[in-house]
């Protein structure tokens, strides 16, 4: 496998238009889905409660990622108040700050250099490759590798190096709420994190 991928930028090349990026799913997708993740207009908080669990490995993965500001929260918790912004980051991408209790952890999604799916960095650097797609009515991120970008340069790492094949799952549940499923497993180690929350959409009340 070729890690170092000197010719593919961090930055994206076209806006984010995940309802392009799913296809024909997105219509299959709630309304309100469709909303929550078309054309951010304006700035929107949520806020909920998560339920929070880290393996021993998922912990030790999130102290060696700490540094480079990773998303990963290493403790597991239940009923942790949370509070999500988003908004546009204005150069095409959208920007998620997460505050779980004590910890805040933020992230930018933007159009993948190469055309397809989504590449999620941190402000440190760390990204993930993402396929977005539509799943039983719900929308879905789903990792396809991880790197780390350093400058306009992107190094790809090692599979054994990741904390596993990471899914998001963004369900609608009506009335004007919707349950977040993050859940993280690798290959050989089994399931290193999962975060699963309620949260309420601001729009709808």
């Amino acid at each position: 496998m070729n890690t170092l991928a000197a010719s593919r930028r961090c930055h994206a090349a076209a806006p984010l238009d995940l309802a392009a990026q799913v296809g024909p799913g997105w219509a299959r997708l709630p309304a309100a889905v469709r909303r929550r993740f078309g054309a951010h207009a304006a700035p929107v908080t949520y806020t909920g409660r998560m339920d929070l669990r880290c393996s021993p490995l998922g912990r030790v993965i999130a102290w060696l990622a700490w540094p480079l500001r990773g998303p990963l929260v290493p403790h597991s918790a239940t009923g942790v108040p949370a509070t999500v912004d988003v908004h546009p980051d204005g150069q095409g991408g959208v920007l998620w700050r997460r505050r779980l209790g004590r910890d805040t952890v933020c992230s930018t999604k933007l159009a993948h250099p190469d055309g397809h799916g989504v590449l999620e960095r941190t402000t440190g650097g760390l990204a993930m490759a993402l396929d977005v797609f539509e799943d039983d009515g719900a929308l879905v991120f789903q990792s396809r590798h991880y790197a780390w970008c350093l400058g306009p340069v992107t190094l790809r790492l090692p599979d054994w190096l990741s904390p596993g094949r990471c899914r998001v799952e963004h369900r609608d549940l009506g009335a004007g709420r919707f349950r977040f499923t993050l859940t993280m497993a690798h290959p050989r180690w089994g399931v290193t994190f999962e975060q699963t929350g309620e949260f309420v959409d601001p729009v709808e009340e």
